[in-house]
């Protein structure tokens, strides 16, 4: 990360015969506004894994944990820097549970829609009887009022009575990712279920998701649900082979959503949708083993407007983060429903409220941060002074319009910082540009 913003100083302005400054956009120097920043997003896919931890003090306890796993080749090669597939990732090494006591799995989906479990510590299917259909507010229920398009993706639902029944077993056509005809669709992984407005609305089985990225059908916000196992909750019961390699239990589980990942993270990304700023979020949903900052939960974000290059955040979020995130993103009021007394922060004291918890803002680039317009007035030139970390690499792009994405900006300058601050200069001629854009790498 560049550590110094850049400085464009009166003094050298009036040397260079320019009056006025420019419009500055610096890519991980200037913290700007979250808001600002989020909103560049158009389009949301949510994929939810399940059960392991990305880090944990013991690597191969079972469950084992994704980090440097060999059963996890493309998640670790989406967060290993200079790799091809990380060149658009950024993720989370300080995600963690939403609250001392949050599980099973049944309460972190329904946190994902409501900033809280509202006290529910089951996995029951949503019904009046086990007190976990709620009416409170959630976040499908504001993109509704606000008119924003919305859809979830639930694997295996069309085996489903409805979507708030499970359905499980071993019959009919082989899984496509994996080539067995075993299905498992747990209506505890689908959050919108567990509110009274949104049990049945805007749900779908797994099997239209690509048909409606290829025609436009998604929506703005898109939740995507594997079954039990491509989600890596459960390993198939003759085991899965990876790679060459032959898995069974929890390694098993692990290769099966790494497969699944595999396949589907590239098809969004060849998507139009996603090109035109989207996000790709894939998101686990609790620890394991503890509820503490030892064990960190998975957040990954795959974007054209990431960071890049596996940059790995050290903010603290969690859930919250994600909703509050969302509420930036759509132009949303923060939800505000109560979390229980005991399900305070896993790093102290606090508790994970979406409107006071870190946005995932940090995992993205930087926005425009306005200094003033340029004005040329003769001759002269321009003379960028800005400074950063001795050994790391910059760019400097510049562009009439800030509305083109970053590919579309022209290359002016790169080089590697020194000891001193690097600076660029420009001929009259040469300086068309009202905008400018220092980033690293």
């Amino acid at each position: 990360m560049v550590d110094s913003c850049f400085i464009c100083s009166a003094r050298q302005v009036r040397r260079l015969g320019l009056f006025a400054a420019v419009l500055l956009v610096v890519l991980g120097i200037i913290p700007a506004h979250a808001v600002t920043v989020l909103q560049q997003v158009k389009t949301v896919f949510v994929i939810a894994m399940e059960n392991h931890n990305f880090k944990q003090p013991t690597p191969t306890s079972s469950p084992q944990q994704i980090f440097t796993n060999p059963a996890a080749p493309y998640i670790n090669s989406l967060i290993t820097p200079g790799n091809s597939n990380a060149v658009q990732v950024s993720y989370a090494a300080k995600y963690y549970n939403a609250g001392v006591g949050v599980h099973p799995s049944e309460p972190n989906y329904v946190w994902a829609e409501g900033g809280t479990d509202f006290g529910i510590h089951t996995d029951n299917e949503p019904r009046a009887a086990n007190n976990n259909v709620f009416t409170n507010n959630h976040l499908t229920r504001q993109l509704n009022a606000a008119g924003v398009a919305w859809k979830s993706y639930q694997e295996d639902l069309e085996r489903a009575a409805s979507p708030t029944n499970n359905a499980s077993g071993s019959t009919g056509a082989n899984n496509s990712y994996y080539g067995t005809s075993q299905y498992d669709y747990a209506v505890k992984h689908n959050p919108m279920a567990f509110y009274n407005d949104t049990q049945t609305q805007n749900v779908f089985a797994l099997t239209n998701f690509l048909k409606d990225l290829t025609n436009n059908a998604i929506g703005r916000y898109n939740w995507i649900t594997p079954n039990q196992f491509n989600d890596q909750h459960s390993a198939l019961s003759a085991g899965f082979t990876y790679h060459g390699v032959g898995y069974t239990g929890d390694q098993a589980a692990i290769a099966q959503g790494d497969n699944f990942l595999s396949i589907l993270v590239p098809k969004v990304m060849a998507s139009s949708a996603y090109q035109n700023q989207g996000v790709i979020i894939i998101w686990w949903d609790e620890s394991e083993g503890g509820d503490t900052t030892n064990q960190t939960i998975g957040e990954i974000i795959v974007s054209p407007l990431a960071k890049g290059n596996a940059y790995a955040s050290n903010v603290e979020l969690n859930h919250s983060s994600d909703i509050k995130t969302m509420e930036q993103i759509f132009g949303l009021v923060y939800l505000s429903n109560s979390i229980p007394g005991t399900e305070t922060k896993a790093s102290g004291s606090g508790y994970n409220d979406v409107a006071t918890v870190n946005d995932l803002s940090d995992l993205f680039l930087s926005t425009p941060t306005v200094v003033g317009e340029t004005m040329l007035s003769g001759g002269g030139g321009l003379q960028l002074t800005f400074s950063g970390s001795p050994g790391q690499t910059y760019h400097v792009l510049a562009s009439d319009d800030l509305a083109l994405p970053r590919t579309s900006w022209t290359a002016l300058d790169s080089g590697t910082f020194g000891s001193t601050n690097a600076i660029l200069q420009t001929a009259t001629t040469n300086f068309q540009k009202r905008f400018y854009l220092i980033k690293s790498p």
